[in-house]
């Protein structure tokens, strides 16, 4: 990377873009002059594009022919921090620069200029007839010491109709002025005082406060069981990072939780942080994109791509719930948020803590080995205590034909519902029901595109694919024998339960959680709101309820299907059961009241089930870590997953067959190749898709070997390659 930070107009200079180039464009510099890592507007063919300066230009061009940078753009350049970063990502990933850049340009209207907006002042000249109204006005106005404000805001205030503004405006009792619409955002303040903490809270946060202090990399492990408080304790840390003049992230694994959060956030600080996440709006992304790379936005809660926003001095990243799978980017840029958070904070001299109650293997075994520093808190907060579990024989209960909730459970939820109390069933299974087959031939309705089987949603009154997304009417007559009325549901869904629920519980009010079932992140936000203050009896969820959410009456928790996990070849199916069941599990007695957790199984001596009902994580975890490193797989060893796609399906397992017969790269370090093989779902959105999987020693040079092994191969048409390196799931 080049020591030269200023190119003067006309100099050569090196252009990273958007577009998908396997190469730096070279131009000349604008009239004058661009710096290194500015954003800038670039020709290319006929088109306008964004680019990064990179560095000086190759020189390997005719200069006569070069063209000039369009305009630079008005924005903070990319640091050199963030642009090693992206390289050392794309590096692990293996993933061409382009798109590492499209990740970390992704703001809209970044290439627009400025957004202004009008405010009003006190203007110089009185009304020429004083009303009500434009009194109640211009004493606001008096009543803030002449500060700004937009007509809307001013109108609000004052209790009058935006035309009386205007009729002020006209007079010059009041002044209109320009100004930039992405504004800073409101200053926390880091010396509020916080929550009273417990002494092991204490002694964690001020462990977690001397590593920001240290201005040094460093990486924590914060275990706490569920309710211990473990948000207070980082938000201490948080404060360390603001007193010392830097930024803090905080990445949250579901868009619903953060309305909670933010208002823990401004309880403790004074004032809202930026949002950055699918739920936000244009505007707001906009703004902060812009105010991160000024400075101007202290804290960040956002979604995993927050890692690649332009961060001007970042000091503390915080991955909360850092188990959850949903930190791993499955399209795209195929990359583990919670990887990247610790690569990112090495680039920046910044302190990484993972905290969750169930921690992934990853990070436990990193914590053992001393690479990872680890706190532990090992009690609740105040008053609460941990659930009492226990397992429900489903082969002792006695269940009528197509019902699901057990009587022993459905006794414990009479018994909450006559106390006031809450309770949840929770069933990782979207829709009504998984499968909907014909009674007459056998036949199940699959998607029309991909490999995998229609789910009935009834809300929706349509057959879903949860690959694709199409949708279809449930159909009256069997596609297959065309027999009517033989078309039937099998298998329980979220909505279905909710059925049974509201039919053994009439008088309940039953609220369904599930990602499908709300239009947008706000209505969730606001449901998950409601249930908290009470406006629910009985909660039914998806793996969306077990992310963090408090809701204070909730004393039972009832798993229907706890071996619903285990099923499958997945290396990681015991440890995401165990997590997903404890943390589950851990919704109920979180306030004063104590909880239960009632797990149906038909399994309940699998070594997992009782794990969990013994509460013996440690025990757990060294026996999961044993029997990975006795197999070689990660965190033990590493693997990478190669998914070739396509329209032809010979086609695409020709190329598997070459890569296969081609593996010498792969044999140098000593790594075994599986494959080709079909996907474990074989088409999606009609692309066929072919799966080749590689596992090696943990100290191999994997990405270097992957990189010389498919760079013998150019898929051609629409053929696709992606690498996933340490994959997260296999389908």
């Amino acid at each position: 990377m080049s020591d030269q930070e200023h190119f003067e107009a006309g100099e050569r200079v090196a252009v990273l873009t958007t577009q998908p180039l396997d190469r730096l464009l070279d131009y000349r510099a604008p009239e004058g002059g661009c710096f290194l890592g500015a954003y800038v507007e670039v020709p290319l063919g006929p088109r306008k594009v964004l680019g990064v300066v990179w560095g000086p230009g190759a020189g390997d061009f005719d200069s006569s022919k070069l063209r000039s940078v369009i305009r630079v753009l008005d924005v903070a350049p990319m640091r050199s921090e963030m642009r090693a970063f992206l390289g050392k990502a794309a590096d692990y990933t293996l993933t061409p620069m382009p798109a590492m850049l499209r990740l970390a340009s992704r703001a809209p209207g970044l290439s627009d200029p400025p957004s202004m907006r009008k405010i009003l002042r006190r203007g110089d000249q009185e009304p020429d007839r004083m009303t009500d109204a434009r009194a109640r006005v211009l004493d606001a106005m008096e009543e803030f010491g002449g500060l700004a404000f937009t007509p809307k805001e001013l109108a609000d205030m004052a209790g009058v109709t935006p035309s009386v503004v205007k009729g002020l405006v006209k007079q010059g009792a009041l002044r209109e002025e320009e100004t930039p619409r992405d504004l800073p955002y409101p200053h926390l303040d880091p010396d509020l005082p916080g929550k009273a903490l417990t002494d092991d809270q204490a002694a964690a946060a001020a462990a977690l406060e001397e590593g920001v202090k240290s201005g040094a990399y460093g990486t924590t492990l914060l275990k706490g069981v569920t309710g211990s408080g473990k948000t207070e304790v980082y938000l201490e840390a948080v404060a360390a990072a603001l007193r010392a003049g830097r930024q803090a992230l905080v990445l949250l694994p579901e868009i619903a939780l953060t309305a909670e959060f933010l208002k823990r956030v401004e309880a403790r600080f004074g004032a809202t942080p930026a949002e950055w996440h699918s739920g936000a709006t244009m505007t707001e992304r906009r703004r902060v994109w812009r105010m991160v790379g000024q400075g101007k936005a202290q804290l960040v809660i956002g979604a995993r791509s927050a890692l690649f926003l332009p961060y001007r001095n970042l000091g503390l990243i915080i991955v909360d719930e850092e188990h959850d799978t949903s930190y791993k980017q499955e399209d795209g840029v195929l990359y583990n948020a919670r990887d990247m958070a610790v690569l990112r904070a090495a680039m920046c001299s910044a302190q990484v803590v993972l905290a969750s109650a169930t921690p992934s293997l990853e990070t436990w075994a990193n914590a053992d080995a001393g690479k990872y520093k680890r706190l532990d808190l090992t009690s609740r907060f105040g008053a609460s205590v941990l659930p009492e579990m226990r397992a429900v024989d489903m082969r002792a209960e006695d269940l009528l034909p197509s019902t699901w909730i057990s009587p022993t459970l459905k006794y414990a939820m009479k018994a909450r519902l006559e106390r006031g109390e809450q309770s949840l069933l929770f069933l990782n299974r979207r829709g009504f029901a998984p499968v909907t087959i014909c009674r007459a031939c056998g036949a199940q309705v699959a998607c029309d595109h991909c490999d995998s089987r229609m789910v009935e949603h009834r809300f929706l009154k349509r057959l879903m694919c949860h690959q694709c997304g199409e949708t279809k009417p449930v159909p009256e007559v069997c596609p297959s024998c065309q027999v009517e009325g033989k078309m039937a549901p099998v298998g329980p869904g979220i909505e279905r339960l909710g059925e049974e629920a509201a039919a053994l519980f009439p008088e309940a009010r039953i609220a369904v959680l599930s990602s499908d079932l709300f239009g947008s992140a706000r209505a969730l936000k606001q449901r998950i709101e409601e249930i908290a203050a009470g406006e629910a009896d009985i909660i039914l969820g998806t793996q969306l309820v077990a992310k963090g959410h408090n809701f204070p009456l909730l004393t039972l928790v009832g798993v229907i299907d706890a071996d619903l996990g285990l099923q499958g070849s997945d290396l990681r199916a015991a440890e995401r059961t165990f997590q997903l069941m404890r943390q589950v599990a851990g919704r109920a007695g979180r306030a004063e009241k104590p909880g239960e957790a009632l797990l149906q199984t038909f399994q309940p001596e699998h070594p997992v089930i009782r794990a969990i009902l013994s509460g013996d994580e440690e025990a757990f975890w060294k026996a999961e870590a044993a029997e990975r490193q006795a197999a070689g797989v990660p965190p033990f060893g590493r693997m990478a997953g190669i998914i070739l796609s396509g329209s032809d399906l010979a086609q695409v397992f020709d190329l598997g067959e070459t890569l296969a017969r081609n593996d010498g790269a792969l044999r140098q370090i000593g790594a075994q190749l599986f494959g080709p093989a079909p996907a474990p779902i074989a088409r999606v959105r009609g692309r066929h898709r072919v799966r080749l999987l590689v596992k090696v020693a943990k100290g191999a040079p994997l990405q270097e070997a992957i990189a010389r092994w498919i760079a013998s191969v150019r898929p051609k048409g629409d053929l696709r390659l992606s690498v996933d390196i340490d994959p997260q799931s296999f389908f």
